[in-house]
């Protein structure tokens, strides 16, 4: 695509115009979930609008390598296998089988590669024992601590002073550290805890340490993106570019950084003290996924977005227009054209992509689509169809499938296939409502109502969903 794509860069705090490090190829690393318990919808929210980053950046030409994490050794891995009674790694391997359901589930993508933790140790110790060598690493007590004071940038993601840091800073009991500032890069095993061998211990990576290896490893020294929720700016992200910039000397980790807004439950922030969780699985079993999905395109990827069951309700009425805009017409279009929804068609291609193009716009472009699928389904209401109504359909189904938004209907390829019968039945109940035959025309209704199809009458026509 020739137009200039820009994105919001969090390091610069400024929109900036897209350039690869290698013209036409995009790499992506985007921090993914710890599992040590079932995924919530503020990871979905992240999944979701970096999936849409993606599978816009592939339409407009680039090969994407995304690679995306699994934390599958952390103290909370730790404690919550002790609670259950279980290995680690049987927790793990069944959060991360659970999570390709979902994901799959919510139409995301698999990444091109999924490293984890644990199957990284040897890059993990190699980058460690490289930051001990160039003076950016100590050992102590069989622990090794990044020394954040030999960064001289370090604060540059986060836009904080070295000195502010300091005043809150403190050493827990039972660290070796030689500045409260420093952090872990390994830390000595404590009873009953999974262990790897090292030079300094046996123990495990840090957090942060991880990412670094494991984003060298896969997708080289430098990349173009590296994404994850806006909480992770600061420590875990500042950390990342403290580490892989010190270990390989280049003035830049990644050339663009991007963060996602935090979901928050009417207004507050979700947490389990509050008791106040959204599971994924449980939008998945309430047949509400793709609905989740346009909730979350409906806001922009940089924006806080605040969940409500209101706000998935509606998401679901907007997916049901959509739905009903994108399925087959009942009857074959004539030869004949509208000039005015051929304009329409065209001006919402532009306005679609303009709004990409600009950081991802995704709200002003799910808007666009809405507005082409009012005026597609008033034109159903009518007993024929010109070609332009056809043309207008499919562009529909081609600007949707850009984001990743699934227009088939729950029940699959069956009730697509009914869906041109359905249509005739509505248009035979418009002209019975219009005729003032209303029993009949209730009859009609009642009748698709024990077929497991739902009519609404709106003020841009009729449109039907499942029930």
């Amino acid at each position: 695509m020739s137009e200039q794509l820009s994105i919001y860069n969090t390091m610069s705090r400024q929109v900036e115009p897209f350039e690869t490090i290698e013209p036409g190829k995009v790499r992506m690393y985007v921090c993914g979930v710890t599992v040590y318990d079932h995924a919530h919808i503020g990871h979905g929210m992240s999944s979701i609008a970096f999936d849409a980053i993606r599978r816009y950046l592939q339409y407009a030409g680039y090969e994407v390598t995304y690679a995306q994490n699994f934390t599958d050794i952390d103290d909370k891995i730790i404690n919550r296998a002790a609670e259950l009674g279980i290995d680690p790694n049987e927790l793990t391997q069944s959060m991360i089988d659970t999570w390709d359901d979902e994901m799959s589930a919510f139409n995301i993508l698999k990444a091109t590669i999924n490293p984890r933790a644990t199957q990284e140790i040897p890059q993990i110790i190699a980058m460690i024992q490289g930051l001990i060598d160039n003076g950016h690493a100590y050992a102590a007590n069989g622990d090794v601590y990044y020394k954040v004071r030999s960064f001289d940038e370090y604060g540059k993601l986060s836009h904080r002073d070295i000195q502010d840091l300091l005043s809150g800073a403190r050493i827990a009991v039972g660290e070796h550290k030689d500045d409260p500032l420093d952090f872990a890069l390994w830390k000595a095993a404590k009873p009953g805890e999974p262990t790897w061998a090292s030079p300094w211990s046996d123990g495990r990576p840090g957090w942060h340490i991880e990412c670094s290896a494991m984003c060298a490893h896969h997708l080289g020294e430098q990349i173009d993106i590296h994404g994850g929720g806006a909480d992770l700016i600061f420590p875990h992200h500042e950390n990342e570019i403290a580490q892989s910039e010190a270990f390989f000397g280049h003035p830049y980790f990644a050339r663009y950084w991007m963060h996602n807004g935090l979901l928050q439950l009417g207004g507050e922030k979700m947490s389990k003290s509050l008791g106040n969780i959204v599971r994924l699985k449980e939008i998945v079993e309430n047949g509400k996924a793709m609905a989740f999905r346009l909730q979350v395109l409906g806001s922009h990827y940089r924006m806080p977005l605040t969940w409500t069951e209101e706000g998935l309700e509606a998401a679901q009425n907007g997916l049901d227009r959509l739905r009903a805009a994108a399925s087959p017409l009942p009857v074959s279009p004539t030869a004949d054209r509208d000039s005015e929804l051929d304009a329409l068609v065209e001006t919402t291609e532009a306005a679609f992509h303009a709004a990409m193009r600009n950081d991802f716009d995704t709200p002003v472009a799910v808007a666009s689509l809405f507005e082409l699928a009012r005026v597609i389904n008033r034109n159903r209401g009518q007993d024929s169809f010109n070609a332009s109504v056809e043309t207008a359909r499919w562009k529909l189904i081609e600007l949707t499938e850009i984001l990743g938004l699934d227009l088939s209907t729950p029940q699959g390829e069956a009730l697509n296939d009914a869906a041109p019968f359905i249509d005739l039945l509505i248009s035979l109940r418009n002209d019975l409502r219009a005729a003032r035959q209303f029993d009949l025309a209730d009859k009609v209704r009642d009748n698709l109502a024990e077929l497991g199809v739902t009519i609404e009458d709106t003020r841009q026509g009729t449109i039907w969903k499942s029930s």
